[in-house]
């Protein structure tokens, strides 16, 4: 092993996966990789480490070249319709494949697709809450069906390979991929994790792993991406490699535990230095150290941050650890390059072989290597958005949803009542799902594009029609409202990636009109019920004064009606559902703290990780007393004084 100054890779544990022990059959599969690995040509090798974008690429380029893999890009879809039907998906899956099969190699092609909550990128899928929901929920057992679901649908449109689970620890709430972490806590997201990978890829320790209705999934993003300076997407993560490991590595440890085949090399630098070239981190750690024996494919374009010259680029990055390379575009320059690279020597030819070695002995160990293997295209199929998806989306949303305040005992509401819902966020689908949903940024959707979603309005107008009460929808208060109760829906608007990165936590400094819409109704003596739809922890102070009850719903996807399952009694006015989530991040009370404090301590500035109330509580439902509305501290934290500990550790 390499001794580098500064680095210790004994800090690193191994976690060879539960698969390990079934010796035979690992063994099997090694065999097979490498037989097929010897009848390969230079030419050959070089391609199985090119996954081009779909946008990119036809069936006859995967004939002509043998490439490795494809994958779709977020808003990218079988001719280029957003409305392409699942079996407009298997059609051209099953083009890919037979046109791989008739390359000069005849090696299968991976799909690899950006399938964070549910099969986002379909049109008709189920959309399940986001990450930082599910943390909220920590329920292994749920997650870990979600994960089944997921694998499900991503099978039926003819694809094999799922980029998730992200398994980041926030370290700034400003940053945009905050929405994608469970929690700030590594324990959480270790837990979680190992439970999402084992849904979509399966038990490692049975005969069902990667069986025909299980995925590949992908432990990403190693290493450190949530610990960026001033949570600045793609930047430079500034820490110890204790806290490396102690804290960002600890998502990792768990996947691979769960049998991960797949590692995404993170975009960011660790102290200064990009991921995507780090030898240290992607050679000695985690191959070396901890024993890894899948493959390193890069996020998109990855390598090309590592040089503007992009042939040194893929030297750097292949030689620093990376097998496949994810390429946007220009796929044919990057197969020349890293070809050119290997014939020149500054790839070596073991360094090739190892590369392509992991990659058929990933897709050996998914059967394709099989002369039987038929590929998911091949499989019968259900339809997308089943009436099985959407109850178990209706039951993560339920579980996920977090009480922070409820004055008077103000919930759950009678069904009965003069209910008023404000603002047009409760008829949104599209900002109840948020990012990665149909398109990259989770933008430029109607209600058209989601055919089985239930809309937070929707739900809300079927708890009051069956109690017998009178729901109006208006956009904005005036001097004519009235009402017993009104709910007032507001929330972010969707975003992705760095696109959601800010400059400060403040929600009122970025939308006014919500707080003004809630001090309206608070002037008229109409208690205000908010719900807040959001993919971070932001400073929410004026928002939480202007309301007697506080319900954060994250992003709860296309089944945002089950909102109202907990908000309202049903018709014999008994209590329908309760609040069950609790917060996985710390959440600020003080519009200066940025940065997440892990310790979660500091009653006068967060509400700690696990807090959050139900009606159950045997306290005070003053929960948080008035708040300071200015950048300082609140003048009083919360009075409630209830356990913190999560329901379903």
């Amino acid at each position: 092993m390499t001794e580098l100054v500064d680095h210790e890779t004994v800090l690193w544990p191994k976690c060879r996966s539960a698969l390990d022990r079934d010796k035979s059959r690992m063994s099997a599969i090694t065999e097979l990789a490498e037989s097929r690995l010897s009848g390969l040509s230079t030419e050959q090798k070089v391609a199985q480490l090119i996954q081009a974008e779909l946008a990119s690429v036809e069936p006859g380029d995967v004939r002509e070249f043998g490439l490795g893999s494809i994958l779709n890009g977020g808003g990218v879809f079988p001719d280029a319709n957003k409305y392409a039907s699942t079996e407009d998906w298997r059609k051209l899956a099953s083009a890919f494949q037979s046109a791989a099969r008739e390359s000069a190699s005849g090696i299968p092609i991976l799909w690899g697709t950006d399938a964070v909550h549910g099969h986002n990128n379909v049109y008709g899928a189920t959309i399940y809450p986001h990450n930082i929901a599910l943390g909220a929920a920590n329920d292994t057992d749920l997650v870990e069906r979600l994960g089944a679901a997921t694998a499900q649908d991503v099978l039926d449109s003819g694809i094999d390979w799922v980029f998730a689970p992200t398994l980041a620890v926030p370290c700034d709430y400003r940053w945009g991929r905050t929405l994608e972490g469970f929690s700030q806590d590594p324990e959480i997201v270790g837990r979680l994790g190992g439970a999402m990978t084992r849904g979509l890829q399966g038990d490692p320790t049975s005969a069902g792993f990667l069986d025909e209705t299980h995925v590949l999934a992908t432990s990403k993003h190693f290493v450190g991406e949530g610990s960026t300076a001033d949570g600045i997407d793609q930047g430079n993560a500034c820490c110890s490699e204790q806290v490396l490991l102690d804290v960002h590595a600890v998502g990792h440890i768990s996947a691979l535990k769960a049998g991960a085949q797949v590692v995404m090399a993170a975009f960011n630098s660790w102290n200064d230095e990009k991921v995507h070239g780090s030898s240290y981190l992607l050679q000695d750690v985690l191959k070396r150290q901890m024993g890894f024996d899948g493959f390193v494919v890069s996020d998109w374009d990855g390598f090309a941050q590592l040089e503007s010259d992009i042939e040194r680029a893929c030297i750097r990055c292949i030689n620093a650890g990376v097998d496949m390379l994810m390429v946007s575009s220009d796929w044919r320059g990057v197969y020349e390059h890293v070809l050119n690279s290997v014939e020149s020597g500054q790839i070596s030819t073991s360094r090739l072989d190892d590369a392509a070695r992991r990659i058929l002995r990933v897709k050996a160990l998914n059967g394709m290597l099989s002369p039987t293997w038929n590929g998911p295209s091949m499989r019968q199929t259900r339809s997308l958005g089943s009436k099985a998806t959407r109850k178990l989306a209706r039951e993560a949303v339920r579980k996920s949803l977090v009480l922070l305040k409820n004055s008077n005992a103000l919930l759950p509401l009678s069904p009965g009542q003069n209910v008023v819902v404000v603002g047009t966020s409760a008829h949104d689908i599209g900002k109840q799902c948020g990012g990665w949903t149909l398109t990259w940024q989770g933008t430029d959707n109607t209600a058209d594009d989601f055919p089985h979603a239930d809309s937070i309005a929707s739900g809300i107008q079927t708890a009051v029609a069956g109690g017998g009460g009178v729901v109006t929808f208006v956009d904005d208060v005036d001097d004519e409202t009235e009402a017993d109760v009104a709910i007032v829906v507001f929330g972010e608007e969707p975003y992705a990636e760095g696109e959601g990165d800010l400059n400060h936590l403040s929600f009122s400094r970025d939308e006014s009109e919500p707080l003004a819409q809630m001090r309206a109704l608070q002037a008229r003596g109409i208690p205000v019920v908010a719900l807040f739809l959001t993919g971070r922890p932001r400073w929410i102070n004026p928002e939480l004064n202007a309301s007697v009850a506080f319900v954060v719903c994250w992003l709860p996807g296309t089944q945002g009606g089950a909102v109202a399952d907990i908000l309202f009694r049903n018709a014999a006015n008994e209590i329908r559902h309760d609040f069950v989530g609790r917060l996985s991040y710390s959440w600020p009370l003080d519009a200066s703290m940025t940065c997440i404090d892990r310790d979660s301590d500091r009653p006068d500035s967060y509400l700690p990780v696990g807090y959050g109330l139900n009606y159950e509580d045997e306290v005070s439902f003053d929960t948080l007393s008035e708040l300071d509305e200015t950048t300082g501290t609140s003048h009083r934290g919360p009075s409630y004084q209830g356990s913190y500990n999560y329901p379903n550790p």
